[in-house]
């Protein structure tokens, strides 16, 4: 919640529009205490929304942070002057890493900043893309190529930190043709080669019948395994999975493992789940090691290609 472009914002839990000033916010938190406070018959979950909305925007100082980018954190800020979308710079880190190759979310970010603009208008300037009252305004599809950028920078942040014993690729074309169908992650370690999805739907979901099913979800697991059996044909490996990554407040169980899917042992988990399970793997997974471990990287490097 807060943190997704596709998400409400503390003002729409308020109920109030982003410029009110602070005394009628105030008189909005008060009035929505009342209104979901469970012991007046209201909504827990809407009440403890209630409190954290108010929580990011109830001080001078804590207002004007969230309205310079809070919920978006991972955005840089923009300049004119570097007008397309850099990966942001990490503090030095002297442990070691997992091997990474290609841009997480790199192409959605590109996409997104070529549309927000598009959608604004020819010629009018955007001092900011990122400003989260325009990106509120932004149709669905515009907002969606955002939050699923800032999902993918997240996985890719988990990943890096296995350790010099994995390999990732990230933004991996399924398709040469088609730019959008790609698959944002493969990783491959000791418990495993791994297709990962990073996902941010903006609302919880749920699982029925080996596939999520929620508000704006489209078979998401179903498209996860076709993409990853086009990859293991074309490279001659053999995937032992695939994962969806959610964040953690938009699933049910921090690890739910759903069985087999055409072959593939899936699960879906929470972000702060993931390692986790990249180092024990899923169950009934196929575990890799030695001679096949370096096999499976080389033939890898030899068809991957990105988007």
């Amino acid at each position: 919640m807060f943190d997704s472009p596709l998400s409400a914002s503390a003002y729409d839990v308020l109920g109030v529009a982003p410029d009110v000033d602070d005394e009628e916010l105030r008189r909005a938190y008060r009035l929505r205490l009342r209104q979901t406070h469970p012991d007046t018959g209201g909504d827990a979950v809407k009440f403890v929304q209630v409190q954290r909305a108010w929580d990011l925007v109830g001080t001078s100082a804590a207002r004007a942070a969230y309205d310079r980018g809070h919920g978006f954190a991972d955005a840089p800020t923009f300049s004119p002057d570097a007008p397309t979308w850099r990966p942001p710079q990490r503090p030095a880190d002297t442990r070691p890493r997992a091997r990474s190759f290609g841009q997480p979310g790199g192409w959605r970010r590109e996409r997104y900043l070529t549309l927000i603009r598009e959608w604004v208008g020819r010629g009018a300037a955007v001092d900011d893309p990122y400003d989260p009252a325009l990106v509120r305004t932004a149709p669905h599809e515009i907002r969606r190529l955002l939050a699923d950028a800032l999902a993918e920078e997240a996985t890719a942040r988990v990943v890096a930190d296995l350790g010099m014993g994995y390999t990732v690729w990230h933004d991996v074309a399924a398709d040469p043709r088609d730019p959008d169908v790609k698959l944002d992650h493969v990783v491959l370690g000791p418990s495993g080669l791994y297709a990962v999805l990073s996902e941010d739907f903006g609302a919880p979901v749920r699982t029925r019948r080996g596939e999520l099913i929620g508000a704006g979800v489209d078979s998401p697991i179903a498209t996860l395994v076709h993409r990853a059996r086009a990859l293991s044909r074309a490279a001659r490996v053999k995937f032992s999975g695939v994962i969806v990554v959610l964040p953690d407040d938009d699933v049910v169980q921090a690890i739910e493992e759903l069985g087999r899917v055409r072959g593939l042992a899936v699960a879906v988990v929470g972000r702060s789940a993931l390692a986790t399970v990249l180092r024990r793997g899923v169950a009934g997974a196929h575990e890799i090691g030695g001679n096949e471990l370096f096999d499976v990287r080389t033939r890898l490097q030899q068809t991957v290609r990105f988007v």
